[in-house]
């Protein structure tokens, strides 16, 4: 009997013009949670394909309990007890929690073919009792939270008796409240006799939860340790192929006018009182717990929703939008948070999404200038040094890192004085984050002015010239750069909302 639940050996993959996985390893131990680590693009989607039967590899060999097995398809891997919970879920929304948790594996009554309703309703509510839940099987899936969500889709995997559990990015889109809750579940999972392979970008994470990381670098296997061996440092060294000395660059640039300034801005039911200045060449950070408002006061000054009371002022003139496309023409521009849904066109090319906002510039009477366009493309997705073969790649087949960079040069596309950057490095590498941290500090320098809404702590410190901090729909303090901490920030957003400050 073999110490490994799984084990894979010198796995290929290989697609027309590129090598996704490069004679790859990786062993994990049953009760075990074991990291996998690396930048976009490293592999790490592949393998997991690989591991759950949707590719077959070129070359390599896998093991379950000693046995080698070959896949031919998803199910035989579900048969075999391996589940994969992805970063973005897919669901039915439409459906209930039951009927999502039994989707492919219903339980019916042999004779008449009928859905045991009440039985699957039952062993849903007692699986999600046994994961701390308090959701109802009957309840819609479309509902719940992103975190709800994750936990059915743990609680699916239960269903069909997984042993070895593929959780990829599954903290990406929760707060630290969530995320504490889905360790508790997968220490919970791990004590029962589950092995769980778990895919993050985050440090914290692999700390929290895992005994041993691996890391894929290139499409290939760079080592694995256990987690209280290797430092941070050799972690980034690992990932990345080289030491990153200063993840943050030095502020170089001169602040000017006020470009900015929102005055006692107010939504019913989501933020008042709203008050803000932002100055050329600044970069001003909006901090808060998830929920504070931070994104709806910010699509409100794009003119995504209206507001009820206050005003907005641009270059000294009072404006009121009433769609983005008015912010657009007048100087204002928003990188939405959700990239792949609200950012990018992902079945379009790199320079059809980058050129996308300026279109009318471009055409002529009508007609579409298409090498003036490939050429503004080809010049700004060098600006962000964009990692792509050309810009007729779908945007789809780059890694997150590189979507993240397209969309910023799909704003720089057009003629911008204001830009709004809503989570710029979420579920992004190490890697990836330190060169747009680069390209915001860039922008800073040129003279943009900046509002960069964040959940990072060290990003908030790190970039911004100044910080406002938000709570439940109000500013509860403005902190300069020379008098922002961590400690004073987490108080903030923790304040009674009648104790404004500016420090």
């Amino acid at each position: 009997m073999s110490e490994y639940v799984l084990e894979l050996r010198g796995i290929t993959k290989i697609f027309p013009g590129v090598k996704a996985l490069d004679q790859v390893h990786f062993k994990l131990k049953a009760g075990e949670i074991h990291a996998l680590m690396g930048e976009n693009g490293a592999g790490k989607s592949t393998f997991i394909k690989v591991i759950t039967g949707v590719h077959s590899p070129n070359e390599g060999e896998m093991f379950l309990n000693g046995e080698k097995v070959e896949f031919k398809n998803p199910n035989e891997a579900k048969a075999k007890g391996i589940a994969a919970i992805y970063q973005h879920v897919t669901n039915y929304p439409d459906l209930s929690v039951t009927e999502n948790i039994f989707m492919g594996h219903e339980k019916v009554t042999v004779k008449s073919k009928r859905l045991r309703w009440k039985e699957m309703h039952n062993e849903a509510e007692q699986i999600l009792k046994s994961l701390g839940s308090t959701i109802d099987p009957k309840q819609e899936m479309g509902s719940l939270s992103v975190a709800q969500q994750q936990i059915v889709e743990i609680a699916k995997a239960i269903s069909t008796n997984a042993k070895i559990i593929i959780m990829d990015e599954p903290t990406a889109a929760l707060t630290a409240r969530e995320s504490e809750e889905l360790y508790r579940i997968a220490e919970t999972l791990r004590d029962n006799g589950a092995s769980i392979i778990f895919i993050s970008h985050r440090f914290e994470d692999m700390y929290r939860l895992a005994s041993q990381v691996t890391v894929f670098r290139d499409s290939k296997y760079i080592g694995s340790w256990a987690v209280k061996d290797i430092s941070n440092e050799d972690l980034i060294v690992a990932m990345v192929g080289r030491k990153i000395t200063q993840v943050f660059p030095e502020k170089r640039g001169c602040i000017g006018e006020e470009i900015l300034r929102v005055e006692n801005l107010s939504k019913t039911g989501y933020f008042a009182d709203i008050s803000f200045s932002l100055r050329k060449g600044e970069v001003l950070g909006l901090t808060g717990l998830v929920g504070s408002g931070r994104s709806e006061v910010c699509q409100t000054i794009f003119g995504i929703d209206p507001y009820d009371n206050g005003a907005v002022y641009f270059k000294e003139k009072k404006i009121r939008l009433k769609r983005p496309l008015d912010a657009m023409n007048i100087g204002i521009g928003y990188l939405p948070e959700d990239r792949q849904l609200q950012g990018l066109v992902l079945d379009w090319g790199i320079g059809k999404n980058i050129t996308l906002p300026s279109i009318k510039k471009i055409a002529e009477k009508g007609w579409l200038r298409e090498k003036k366009e490939a050429a503004i493309a080809k010049d700004l997705a060098e600006k962000v040094n964009v990692k792509a073969i050309s810009i007729f790649d779908l945007a789809s087949s780059l890694s997150g890192g590189n979507q993240q960079k397209v969309a910023v040069a799909k704003l720089l596309a057009s003629d911008l004085d204001v830009i709004i950057l809503d989570e710029p490095t979420k579920g992004v590498d190490v890697g990836a984050k330190s060169a747009i941290y680069s390209i915001i500090n860039d922008l800073a320098e040129q003279g943009y002015g900046i509002i960069m809404i964040s959940s990072e702590m060290p990003e908030i410190l790190g970039l911004s010239d100044r910080i406002v901090v938000m709570k439940e729909g109000r500013v509860t303090k403005t902190l300069t750069r020379e008098n922002a901490t961590q400690e004073a920030i987490l108080e903030a957003a923790m304040m009674d909302n009648n104790k404004q400050k500016t420090v």
